[in-house]
């Protein structure tokens, strides 16, 4: 996928510290923006799966792993 311009508002000096020690602010924004996002999807996919998570727990603690009888550990 290309690169698209978008406008980003920076306190000033975190935008002068940046410019001083040669930062490329597009390369670190995209980094954080990134990150956030992976965050965000994985805390909500926890929250639409928790039911079903729970479950699982519960069948864990309750009869066990599955295959447990074949572990060598």
């Amino acid at each position: 996928m290309g690169r698209v311009k978008v406008n980003l508002t920076l306190d000033a000096s975190v935008a002068e510290t940046a410019r001083a020690l040669g930062l490329n602010m597009s390369r670190l924004a995209e980094a954080a923006i990134s990150d956030a996002a992976k965050t965000e999807r994985n805390r909500r996919w926890r929250i639409e799966n928790q039911q079903a998570l729970d479950a699982y727990a519960q069948e864990v603690e309750s009869e066990g792993l599955p295959l447990e009888r074949f572990r060598s550990f």
